[in-house]
């Protein structure tokens, strides 16, 4: 499944393309609580198609009813990207299906530059974060290829929104608790494949959308070559599987390296990565294990929830509180129960 802002860009283009008028909404700002986050973006085409969203669909009903002929409207105008504002009043935040004291602003792009989204995107399916900066001003658009991810911003006069190619997900291991967890990152708008060099494991493995690699994981995860929005998660149990492909990862910059296992069996991995491979506590300190947030899991599906929350988190950049640490939290019911930690 393509992540919702390629496939919105996407669809401009392509409705751009076919000689259709394009309003391309991007939620600039927000105050108190709001559906959606700033970056987020929509695409309305002229006849009251709507792709992606800004809020919850009231709003997205409203800039149908104003921009386009569907019902009765003035029709798509021409012109500078312009702001609007919605839910400055309680009454209207009521009205717009916004949060209590909920407030967003967005920026409306009218019929945007097709050249400029025809350059965009084959660099977004590369593999490149592009730095997209839109002056309000002119209605100018510049790209430029970075190599790192910065918040999305907006001073009044530029906005400054950097994409990228969609989050990405290497499983090492075709298990049952692949087929979750594939399942679950595929709809969250993750790019999945799945590497085990076991032919019973991988022959009868199938989940529709996601790549299978033959082949062992350490050259994999090298060949997968795992940017900024990349996690490999090892979950075949196997030790000579998973320690190889978490030294590769390890190398990388994905943003979460995870492997399966007991508390006992991640405490003797690391021991092991370290005097055999020369790892170290802070260079092992990018590696989860036990992986996924403690909610009692004892099922496959259950825990590939568990793992993907965690996952989860971490892209969005929020800290775990320790008290969902699989790890402490079953030192806490071990220390509460009078037994030993294992």
């Amino acid at each position: 499944m393509e992540s919702i802002d390629l496939l919105v860009l996407r669809t401009a283009r392509d409705w751009l393309q076919a000689g259709q008028r394009v309003l391309l909404a991007t939620v600039a700002r927000t105050w108190g609580s709001s559906p959606r986050p700033v970056g987020s973006m929509m695409a309305l085409r002229g006849d009251g198609r709507v792709i992606g969203s800004v809020s919850g669909g009231c709003i997205e009903d409203d800039l149908v009813h104003r921009y386009t002929t569907a019902y009765q409207g003035d029709g798509m105008p021409e012109g500078l990207p312009r702001v609007v504002r919605y839910g400055v009043s309680a009454d209207e935040a009521h009205r717009f299906g916004l949060p209590c004291g909920g407030t967003l602003e967005l920026i409306l792009e009218f019929n945007p530059s097709l050249p400029s989204l025809e350059q965009l995107l084959p660099r977004l399916d590369a593999g490149n974060l592009v730095r997209r900066e839109l002056d309000l001003g002119n209605g100018d658009v510049q790209l430029t290829t970075t190599h790192a991810p910065e918040q999305f911003s907006f001073d009044g006069q530029r906005m400054v929104n950097t994409l990228g190619p969609g989050y990405r997900m290497l499983m090492i291991g075709a298990g049952v608790l692949a087929e979750y967890l594939a399942t679950m990152a595929l709809f969250n708008g993750f790019k999945v494949a799945v590497c085990d060099p076991r032919p019973e494991y991988m022959d009868g493995w199938n989940v529709a959308g996601v790549e299978k690699i033959v082949g062992m994981p350490d050259d994999v995860v090298r060949d997968f070559a795992p940017d900024l929005r990349s996690c490999i998660v090892g979950i075949s149990h196997d030790p000579k599987l998973d320690d190889l492909a978490l030294l590769e990862a390890l190398r990388s910059p994905a943003f979460y390296i995870g492997v399966i296992g007991s508390r006992r069996n991640n405490e003797l991995r690391r021991a092991r990565l370290i005097e055999h491979f020369g790892e170290t506590e802070v260079t092992l300190k990018r590696l989860h294990g036990p992986i996924g947030i403690y909610i009692g899991s004892k099922t496959p599906a259950e825990i590939a929830v568990s793992v993907m929350a965690e996952i989860l988190a971490i892209k969005n950049g929020v800290a775990l509180p320790g008290e969902v640490s699989v790890t402490q939290a079953k030192r806490a019911g071990e220390a509460s129960a009078g037994l030993p930690f294992a």
